[in-house]
């Protein structure tokens, strides 16, 4: 019998192509998610998908869930990808099993997930980082905002950049409501091109590696476009990879990060956990070695891919707005689509239904499609709004 894995957040396109790796690797894959997952199914890269209760708004449903997986499946690894990462970490040590959830202990992912302690972490460990501030109550805010036009504002806890405010105007200023479970930062602005960069870290080591861009964007920053970094530019980010490895111990980690004018690399923030750097991969076995420790050497990611559906729902319209049908072409013609590929058309459709239903929620929240993805996993910080 072949090891079994248990990989979370089955909504995510990032999802799909680590269930590859591991079958590529010759583990038998499991996929989970608080939400019915049609992409997933319609991949048939997992042996079965399942459900569980949403970790935020159902603690114990989720924990019963989860109890009821891990040992029914006799997993040998559980991996999350989405933000189920922090509920995962809080369950661990009572329900037993701690060996075998690959992300860093809850006090790291904190400090990771947190803008603030993160800037902490990284001056601690020589990485460049723009000076950021904490802002925990309306003093602090009237303290900074004469120099708001050349700070950055978003809050502690937060995702997508859907909050982020740019040298704000007075009027925007009065959006941001901080509080003690609404924490926000202030950070220096830094002018340069935005990229990324994806990483796993087993036993404090760095075992796989991708840096790259998203040259295609919806509002808010969320890319559906990755195209890797030249050598220098991704050796610059490497570096900072290397040593926030030994932090981490073992999981996943991602950084954003702008490149200055003088190719000086600043990170901006960390998201510990699975997200769209491991398209770079392509499903290939070597991944999934590099999380179990079995690689040979660092395994980089350098495959270029895009989410089909949105090129097609948000690129081609973007694109003919600002002139771009040829870079949009190109991308069509040389980058691959990362939820078809292997699974023909039943991937796609599936993710098409699966838009549908969060675009219908998020209509009915009277929020952002992105934000509708995420409201029955975030996590906004222990003690946080949640």
């Amino acid at each position: 019998m072949p090891d079994r894995v248990l990989i979370t957040g089955a909504r995510a396109p990032a999802a799909l192509d680590l269930a590859r790796s591991f079958v590529a690797a010759g583990w038998e894959v499991h996929l989970a998610d608080s939400c019915s997952c049609q992409m997933a199914q319609g991949a048939g890269v997992a042996k079965a998908v399942h459900r569980y209760a949403s970790p935020r708004l159902d603690v114990q449903g989720f924990r019963n869930d989860l109890q009821f997986l891990v040992q029914g499946l006799e997993l040998a690894l559980i991996i999350p990808v989405c933000e189920e990462v922090f509920h995962l970490a809080a369950a661990a040590a009572s329900l037993d099993f701690e060996a075998r959830l690959f992300a860093p202990s809850p006090q790291v992912l904190d400090e990771l997930h947190s803008k603030h302690r993160f800037v902490e972490v990284c001056e601690r460990l020589g990485i460049s980082v723009p000076k950021t501030r904490r802002i925990g109550g309306r003093a602090e805010l009237d303290q900074v905002s004469p120099e708001a036009e050349c700070l950055v504002f978003k809050p502690e806890y937060s995702r997508f950049g859907s909050e982020t405010l740019i040298g704000p105007s007075a009027s925007q200023l009065t959006q941001i409501s901080p509080a003690d479970d609404r924490v926000w930062v202030a950070q220096d602005r830094v002018v340069g091109n935005e990229v990324c960069f994806h990483a796993v870290a087993v036993n404090g080591v760095l075992t796989a590696f991708a840096a790259y861009r998203s040259p295609w964007r919806r509002p808010g920053g969320v890319g559906y476009a990755f195209e890797p970094l030249d050598e220098v530019a991704a050796s610059s980010l490497l570096d900072a990879a290397r040593r926030l490895a030994g932090l981490v111990g073992a999981g996943q980690f991602a950084c954003d990060a702008i490149i200055d004018a003088d190719g000086r690399p600043w990170l901006i923030e960390c998201n510990p956990r699975g997200t769209s750097g491991l398209h770079l991969f392509r499903g290939r076995r070597e991944l999934a070695l590099a999380m179990t420790g079995q690689a040979v050497g660092l395994v980089r990611g350098r495959e270029r891919g895009h989410l089909g559906l949105a090129m097609w729902l948000y690129g081609l319209p973007e694109a003919f707005k600002q002139n771009r049908l040829a870079n949009w072409s190109r991308e069509r013609r040389e980058g691959q689509d990362v939820i078809a590929r292997g699974g023909g058309v039943a991937p796609v459709l599936g993710a098409l239904i699966d838009s549908a239903v969060f675009s219908v929620r998020a209509a009915r929240a009277g929020c952002s499609l992105e934000q509708a993805m995420t409201r029955d996993i975030e996590w906004n910080g222990p003690g946080g709004a949640q």
